[in-house]
């Protein structure tokens, strides 16, 4: 299994990771470290390469939480009313919801992406993690701001102590969008001009999505010394990273993960 790492420095405070496509059982576009349910995998691959991925990190299965993404801006945390729910219930709660949040150790906390940016939070003092699912929808709706919000809401986070992570997603040179996308953007007073470049030879507009992540988070107070950057396009590298561009919907999807040991 092939995992890359996150906030080593803390690496006795936390677990911070996305997978790659190798080390699992799936096969086809979903070749093959496929942990995601809802993508039309084979519910038998996904969780061989769940209790792979849980052996390998020594996380309890039980304990290992993911949303049920619909590019929506809800934010759930994870607390004590929430683990003592039956797991059907659990699921329910964690049904159209596109970040989490907890500050309970021996917590995975858990996001898909096949080109959109998985975040990571962590709050060095209060310690409390927090990670997000952000592709353009959930971006516009500015959701890494939301996510932070409710850390500082409920943990008491100062985000000059948040050190974050922007892990592997599509770059701007492959993520080409219509002058819909421009507009939303525009509207949302993000600052477009930094982060749309119109392509002279087909006039479509190209779209940073990491960077207009990294905008939100220092926009949030987060210091830009403490947002990690990893250059992974997703969309070049899709033999090793999943890309719903280039495989399509119905294919795997890398797994990020967080966790306070």
């Amino acid at each position: 299994m092939e995992l890359l790492s996150f906030f080593k420095p803390f690496n006795k405070q936390l677990i911070a990771v996305s997978t790659s496509r190798k080390g699992g059982v799936s096969v086809g576009d979903y070749s093959s470290l496929n942990l995601c349910h809802y993508v039309g995998d084979d519910e038998e691959y996904v969780v061989k390469n769940r209790q792979h991925f849980c052996r390998i990190l020594a996380f309890s299965p039980d304990r290992l939480f993911f949303p049920r993404q619909t590019h929506s801006d809800y934010v759930l945390n994870l607390n004590d009313d929430f683990l003592k729910l039956s797991s059907i219930e659990q699921l329910q709660l964690l049904e159209g919801v596109d970040a989490l949040v907890t500050n309970k150790r021996q917590v995975g906390i858990g996001i898909f992406t096949a080109d959109c940016v998985p975040v990571f939070l962590y709050d060095t003092v209060r310690q409390a993690i927090g990670i997000v699912h952000a592709g353009w929808r959930g971006t516009s709706a500015q959701i890494v701001s939301k996510t932070i919000l409710l850390m500082q809401k409920t943990f008491d986070t100062d985000p000059k102590d948040l050190i974050a992570a922007l892990g592997p997603c599509i770059s701007q040179k492959n993520y080409a969008v219509g002058d819909e996308l421009y507009d939303v953007f525009y509207k949302a007073c993000f600052p477009v001009n930094e982060l749309f470049i119109r392509q002279p030879l087909t006039s479509k507009w190209h779209f940073d999505l990491r960077a207009a992540n990294r905008w939100l988070l220092m926009e949030a107070g987060v210091p830009i010394q403490q947002i990690e950057m990893t250059d992974i396009c997703t969309y070049d590298q899709s033999d090793r990273y999943f890309s719903a561009r280039k495989l399509g919907i119905q294919s795997g999807r890398i797994t990020s993960c967080l966790m306070l040991i």
